[in-house]
Protein backbone atom coordinates (compact mmCIF):
# COMPACT_ATOMS: atom_id res chain seq x y z
CA UNK A 1 0.00 0.00 0.00
CA UNK A 2 1.38 3.35 -0.94
CA UNK A 3 0.59 6.76 0.75
CA UNK A 4 0.74 10.19 -1.22
CA UNK A 5 -0.67 13.60 -1.33
CA UNK A 6 -1.27 15.74 -4.46
CA UNK A 7 -1.68 19.18 -4.16
CA UNK A 8 -4.71 21.39 -5.67
CA UNK A 9 -6.42 24.28 -4.84
CA UNK A 10 -9.98 26.08 -4.38
CA UNK A 11 -10.61 29.53 -5.70
CA UNK A 12 -6.84 30.77 -4.67
CA UNK A 13 -3.85 29.39 -3.75
CA UNK A 14 -2.76 29.47 -0.58
CA UNK A 15 -0.33 31.96 0.07
CA UNK A 16 -3.21 34.97 -1.45
CA UNK A 17 -5.37 33.26 1.41
CA UNK A 18 -6.12 35.64 4.71
CA UNK A 19 -6.88 32.75 7.26
CA UNK A 20 -8.14 35.80 9.47
CA UNK A 21 -10.73 36.57 6.97
CA UNK A 22 -13.96 33.87 6.86
CA UNK A 23 -14.85 34.32 3.64
CA UNK A 24 -11.13 32.79 2.76
CA UNK A 25 -12.10 29.46 5.25
CA UNK A 26 -12.95 27.02 1.77
CA UNK A 27 -9.96 28.44 -0.34
CA UNK A 28 -6.66 27.82 -0.69
CA UNK A 29 -4.78 24.52 -0.81
CA UNK A 30 -6.90 21.41 -0.84
CA UNK A 31 -4.36 18.31 -0.89
CA UNK A 32 -5.91 14.34 -2.10
CA UNK A 33 -4.48 12.17 0.27
CA UNK A 34 -4.05 8.70 -1.59
CA UNK A 35 -4.18 4.90 -0.10
CA UNK A 36 -3.20 3.22 -3.97
CA UNK A 37 -2.61 -1.02 -4.24
CA UNK A 38 0.82 -1.14 -5.74
CA UNK A 39 -0.20 -4.36 -7.52
CA UNK A 40 -3.77 -3.92 -9.06
CA UNK A 41 -3.66 0.18 -9.19
CA UNK A 42 -6.68 0.10 -7.14
CA UNK A 43 -7.43 3.21 -5.11
CA UNK A 44 -8.37 1.71 -2.29
CA UNK A 45 -8.90 5.56 -0.27
CA UNK A 46 -8.77 9.17 -0.56
CA UNK A 47 -9.16 11.71 1.42
CA UNK A 48 -9.84 15.37 -0.44
CA UNK A 49 -8.61 18.43 2.34
CA UNK A 50 -5.80 20.22 4.48
CA UNK A 51 -2.50 18.68 4.27
CA UNK A 52 -2.71 17.25 8.21
CA UNK A 53 -2.41 14.96 10.71
CA UNK A 54 -6.43 14.60 11.29
CA UNK A 55 -7.17 14.08 7.27
CA UNK A 56 -3.83 11.57 7.24
CA UNK A 57 -5.43 9.79 10.07
CA UNK A 58 -8.52 9.77 7.97
CA UNK A 59 -7.19 7.96 5.08
CA UNK A 60 -5.44 5.70 7.24
CA UNK A 61 -8.48 4.37 9.07
CA UNK A 62 -10.58 4.27 6.04
CA UNK A 63 -7.83 1.95 4.71
CA UNK A 64 -8.29 -0.15 7.73
CA UNK A 65 -11.72 -0.38 7.84
CA UNK A 66 -11.67 -1.39 3.93
CA UNK A 67 -9.24 -4.54 4.53
CA UNK A 68 -10.50 -5.63 7.96
CA UNK A 69 -8.04 -3.58 10.30
CA UNK A 70 -5.09 -6.18 9.39
CA UNK A 71 -2.02 -4.56 8.75
CA UNK A 72 -1.08 -4.94 4.73
CA UNK A 73 2.76 -6.88 4.18
CA UNK A 74 3.90 -3.53 3.51
CA UNK A 75 3.25 0.14 3.47
CA UNK A 76 5.17 2.71 2.29
CA UNK A 77 5.17 6.56 1.82
CA UNK A 78 7.14 9.90 1.74
CA UNK A 79 8.88 11.59 5.30
CA UNK A 80 5.73 13.52 5.58
CA UNK A 81 5.56 12.12 9.47
CA UNK A 82 1.57 12.55 9.86
CA UNK A 83 1.86 8.92 7.98
CA UNK A 84 4.04 7.38 11.25
CA UNK A 85 2.07 8.45 13.76
CA UNK A 86 -1.35 7.68 12.37
CA UNK A 87 -0.37 4.31 11.10
CA UNK A 88 0.60 3.80 15.18
CA UNK A 89 -2.40 5.42 16.12
CA UNK A 90 -5.01 2.96 13.94
CA UNK A 91 -2.61 -0.07 14.34
CA UNK A 92 -0.82 0.39 17.71
CA UNK A 93 -0.92 -1.65 20.63
CA UNK A 94 -0.91 -0.39 24.63
CA UNK A 95 2.27 -1.74 26.38
CA UNK A 96 2.56 -1.67 29.96
CA UNK A 97 6.26 -0.94 30.97
CA UNK A 98 7.87 -2.40 34.43
CA UNK A 99 8.34 -0.59 37.10
CA UNK A 100 12.19 0.27 38.00
CA UNK A 101 12.60 -0.93 41.64
CA UNK A 102 9.79 -2.08 43.94
CA UNK A 103 8.63 1.67 45.17
CA UNK A 104 6.99 4.34 43.32
CA UNK A 105 4.13 4.58 40.44
CA UNK A 106 3.93 2.65 37.50
CA UNK A 107 5.10 3.71 34.36
CA UNK A 108 2.53 4.62 31.91
CA UNK A 109 1.20 2.88 28.93
CA UNK A 110 3.11 3.55 25.84
CA UNK A 111 1.90 2.37 22.52
CA UNK A 112 4.28 0.25 20.36
CA UNK A 113 3.86 -0.69 16.94
CA UNK A 114 2.64 -4.48 16.42
CA UNK A 115 4.88 -7.22 15.03
CA UNK A 116 3.29 -7.61 12.32
CA UNK A 117 3.30 -4.02 11.12
CA UNK A 118 5.74 -2.81 8.33
CA UNK A 119 6.17 0.63 6.97
CA UNK A 120 8.83 2.15 5.39
CA UNK A 121 9.42 5.87 3.53
CA UNK A 122 11.03 6.96 0.85
CA UNK A 123 14.11 9.52 1.35
CA UNK A 124 15.20 11.89 -1.72
CA UNK A 125 18.47 13.42 -1.78
CA UNK A 126 18.28 16.49 -4.19
CA UNK A 127 20.51 19.18 -5.69
CA UNK A 128 19.72 22.45 -7.84
CA UNK A 129 15.54 20.86 -7.19
CA UNK A 130 16.71 17.23 -9.06
CA UNK A 131 16.48 13.99 -7.24
CA UNK A 132 19.86 12.46 -7.54
CA UNK A 133 19.42 9.61 -4.88
CA UNK A 134 16.85 7.89 -3.76
CA UNK A 135 17.15 5.60 -0.25
CA UNK A 136 14.55 3.62 1.67
CA UNK A 137 14.50 3.96 5.49
CA UNK A 138 12.48 1.68 7.56
CA UNK A 139 10.46 3.13 10.53
CA UNK A 140 8.33 0.13 11.77
CA UNK A 141 9.31 -3.82 11.26
CA UNK A 142 12.63 -4.12 10.28
CA UNK A 143 15.04 -4.57 7.06
CA UNK A 144 13.98 -8.39 7.19
CA UNK A 145 10.46 -8.19 7.13
CA UNK A 146 10.51 -5.37 4.39
CA UNK A 147 12.37 -7.76 1.90
CA UNK A 148 9.76 -10.33 3.01
CA UNK A 149 7.25 -8.20 1.65
CA UNK A 150 9.14 -7.37 -1.26
CA UNK A 151 10.14 -10.48 -2.23
CA UNK A 152 6.52 -11.44 -2.67
CA UNK A 153 5.41 -8.55 -4.48
CA UNK A 154 5.03 -8.71 -8.30
CA UNK A 155 5.66 -5.44 -9.25
CA UNK A 156 8.34 -4.03 -6.83
CA UNK A 157 11.21 -4.81 -5.56
CA UNK A 158 12.81 -1.57 -3.84
CA UNK A 159 10.73 0.68 -1.59
CA UNK A 160 9.22 3.10 -3.65
CA UNK A 161 5.92 5.39 -4.15
CA UNK A 162 6.50 5.21 -7.62
CA UNK A 163 2.79 3.85 -8.67
CA UNK A 164 0.91 6.08 -6.49
CA UNK A 165 2.61 9.13 -8.03
CA UNK A 166 2.14 7.62 -11.57
CA UNK A 167 -1.23 7.78 -10.85
CA UNK A 168 -1.05 11.43 -9.64
CA UNK A 169 0.01 12.34 -13.04
CA UNK A 170 -2.86 9.69 -14.14
CA UNK A 171 -5.59 11.56 -12.12
CA UNK A 172 -4.18 15.59 -13.12
CA UNK A 173 -4.81 14.33 -16.66
CA UNK A 174 -8.42 13.32 -16.09
CA UNK A 175 -9.25 15.98 -14.01
CA UNK A 176 -8.76 19.33 -15.15
CA UNK A 177 -9.46 20.83 -11.70
CA UNK A 178 -6.00 19.34 -10.81
CA UNK A 179 -3.84 20.82 -13.53
CA UNK A 180 -1.06 22.71 -12.21
CA UNK A 181 -1.38 25.61 -14.29
CA UNK A 182 -5.19 25.97 -15.43
CA UNK A 183 -8.23 28.25 -15.33
CA UNK A 184 -10.29 25.20 -14.85
CA UNK A 185 -9.31 25.49 -10.66
CA UNK A 186 -12.53 24.94 -8.69
CA UNK A 187 -14.42 27.82 -7.25
CA UNK A 188 -15.93 25.77 -4.81
CA UNK A 189 -15.18 23.28 -2.09
CA UNK A 190 -18.10 20.90 -2.20
CA UNK A 191 -17.95 20.56 -6.12
CA UNK A 192 -14.03 20.43 -5.61
CA UNK A 193 -14.47 17.42 -3.31
CA UNK A 194 -17.49 15.64 -5.72
CA UNK A 195 -15.35 15.64 -8.38
CA UNK A 196 -12.31 14.21 -6.77
CA UNK A 197 -14.03 10.96 -5.37
CA UNK A 198 -15.76 10.81 -8.86
CA UNK A 199 -12.37 10.32 -10.87
CA UNK A 200 -10.77 8.77 -8.08
CA UNK A 201 -13.41 6.07 -7.51
CA UNK A 202 -14.36 5.90 -11.09
CA UNK A 203 -10.58 5.00 -12.15
CA UNK A 204 -11.38 1.80 -10.59
CA UNK A 205 -13.66 0.38 -12.91
CA UNK A 206 -14.12 1.72 -15.54
CA UNK A 207 -10.52 3.08 -16.75
CA UNK A 208 -8.00 0.16 -18.17
CA UNK A 209 -4.64 0.59 -17.40
CA UNK A 210 -2.02 -0.49 -20.18
CA UNK A 211 -0.05 -2.07 -17.82
CA UNK A 212 -2.52 -4.75 -16.22
CA UNK A 213 -3.72 -5.67 -19.57
CA UNK A 214 -3.64 -9.43 -20.25
CA UNK A 215 -2.09 -11.40 -23.44
CA UNK A 216 -4.59 -13.67 -24.89
CA UNK A 217 -3.25 -14.49 -28.19
CA UNK A 218 -0.41 -13.00 -30.87
CA UNK A 219 -0.51 -9.27 -30.24
CA UNK A 220 -3.68 -9.57 -28.71
CA UNK A 221 -4.76 -7.97 -25.19
CA UNK A 222 -7.40 -8.09 -22.89
CA UNK A 223 -7.68 -4.93 -20.96
CA UNK A 224 -8.05 -4.92 -17.44
CA UNK A 225 -8.96 -2.28 -14.68
CA UNK A 226 -7.71 -2.41 -11.61
CA UNK A 227 -11.33 -3.39 -10.22
CA UNK A 228 -10.89 -6.32 -12.30
CA UNK A 229 -7.06 -7.10 -11.07
CA UNK A 230 -8.36 -6.64 -7.32
CA UNK A 231 -10.89 -9.18 -8.22
CA UNK A 232 -13.74 -6.83 -8.09
CA UNK A 233 -15.08 -6.64 -11.61
CA UNK A 234 -15.10 -9.03 -14.07
CA UNK A 235 -15.18 -6.89 -17.60
CA UNK A 236 -14.81 -3.20 -17.76
CA UNK A 237 -17.05 -0.97 -16.46
CA UNK A 238 -18.74 1.62 -18.25
CA UNK A 239 -19.95 5.31 -16.77
CA UNK A 240 -23.01 4.12 -16.52
CA UNK A 241 -23.36 1.29 -15.00
CA UNK A 242 -20.79 2.67 -12.41
CA UNK A 243 -23.00 5.64 -11.27
CA UNK A 244 -26.41 3.12 -11.59
CA UNK A 245 -24.88 0.67 -9.17
CA UNK A 246 -26.66 0.30 -5.89
CA UNK A 247 -23.67 1.76 -3.15
CA UNK A 248 -24.79 -0.97 -0.58
CA UNK A 249 -27.11 -3.83 0.46
CA UNK A 250 -29.30 -1.15 1.89
CA UNK A 251 -30.46 1.01 -1.46
CA UNK A 252 -30.31 -2.74 -3.54
CA UNK A 253 -33.01 -3.20 -1.14
CA UNK A 254 -34.81 -0.33 -1.42
CA UNK A 255 -34.40 0.11 -5.02
CA UNK A 256 -35.96 -4.06 -5.53
CA UNK A 257 -38.73 -2.75 -3.03
CA UNK A 258 -39.07 0.13 -6.16
CA UNK A 259 -39.13 -1.78 -8.78
CA UNK A 260 -41.68 -4.30 -7.48
CA UNK A 261 -43.99 -1.42 -6.30
CA UNK A 262 -43.52 -0.13 -9.76
CA UNK A 263 -44.54 -3.82 -11.45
Amino acid sequence: MQFDEKWSYVTKQEKHCDRDNPDDERCGDCWDHVALDAESRLVLSVVPGRRSEANTLLLVQDVAARTGGVPLALFTSDEHPAYAWALLEVSGEWLQPERQGTRGRHPKAVLVPPQDLTYATVHKIREHNRVVQVEARVVYGSVESVQVALDGSSVSDTVNTAYVERHNGTDRNRNARKVRKTYCFSKDLQVHQAVTYFTMYSYNFCWPVRTLRQKVGPKRYRQRTPAMAAGLADHVWSLREWLTYPACERCKRAENSLNRRQD
